[in-house]
C-alpha cells in the first residue's frame, strides 16, 4: 500500500493501528514505534505523525481500540448480569479476553499512553460504566463505588497472574474454573461478614 493511496483512501489511521497491533502481537511493546508502524503499513516515516503525535498517542489509540473490543466481549458473555454467577461469567470473558490477547491488553493497561486521549478516556469509562452498573444491577445493597473497584481488581488481578503463568492455563475450562472459583469465594465471604 503506497503513502499516497493510503492517505487519499482515509486508511492510514487505520493501516496504522493495524500494524501496531501486529507489532504488537509479534515482539511486543518494546517493538512498537511510529518508524516500525511505518515500515509495517508501507507508508514514510512521516506518515502516522499526521494523527498520531508521538508513540503515547498511538498506544493510547490502540488502547481505546482494545477497551471497546472488550467492552464488547464483556457484554457478549452477559448483557445485563444481575447475580453472582452472571458476574463470574463476564469474569471468565475479561481473563479469557486478556489471554487470546496478551500484547493488547498489557499495551490497554500497562504501557504509557496520552491521558487525556478522548477516545481513550471514553473507551475506558464505557468499561468503567459497565462494571458500575453490573455491580449496582446485582448487588442493590452495596457500595457500587467501592464493590466496582473490588471486582474490577480480582478480574484483572485473575487477568495478570493467567498472564504471567501464575495460574493454570493448561485449558479454557481450566482458567474458566479458577476465575468462577475466585469470584464466588468473594461473594460468598462477603456475605459471611
Amino acid at each position: 500500500m503506497s503513502q499516497a493511496s493510503a492517505y487519499h483512501h482515509g486508511n492510514l489511521r487505520a493501516a496504522c493501528l493495524r500494524a501496531a497491533r501486529e507489532l504488537l502481537e509479534e515482539d511486543g511493546s518494546a517493538g512498537l514505534s511510529l518508524r516500525a508502524v511505518a515500515r509495517r503499513a508501507g507508508v514514510s516515516a512521516t506518515a502516522p505523525y499526521r494523527h498520531y503525535a508521538d508513540r503515547d498517542a498511538l498506544v493510547s489509540a490502540v488502547a481505546a481500540e482494545g477497551y471497546r473490543e472488550l467492552a464488547g466481549q464483556l457484554a457478549a458473555a452477559h448483557p445485563a448480569p444481575t447475580t453472582p454467577d452472571d458476574l463470574a461469567a463476564v469474569a471468565v470473558a475479561y481473563v479469557r479476553f486478556a489471554l487470546d490477547h496478551p500484547a493488547l491488553f498489557r499495551a490497554m493497561f500497562a504501557e504509557p499512553c496520552d491521558p487525556d486521549n478522548e477516545d481513550r478516556v471514553q473507551a475506558t469509562a464505557a468499561i468503567s460504566a459497565y462494571v458500575h452498573h453490573t455491580v449496582r444491577n446485582a448487588f442493590p445493597g452495596a457500595d457500587p463505588d467501592a464493590l466496582s473497584t473490588t471486582v474490577w481488581a480480582l478480574v484483572h488481578g485473575l487477568a495478570f497472574l493467567h498472564l504471567d503463568g501464575k495460574l493454570d492455563t493448561s485449558t479454557p475450562e481450566a482458567v474458566a474454573g479458577q476465575v468462577r472459583s475466585a469470584v464466588r469465594a468473594l461473594f460468598t465471604a462477603a456475605a459471611t461478614v
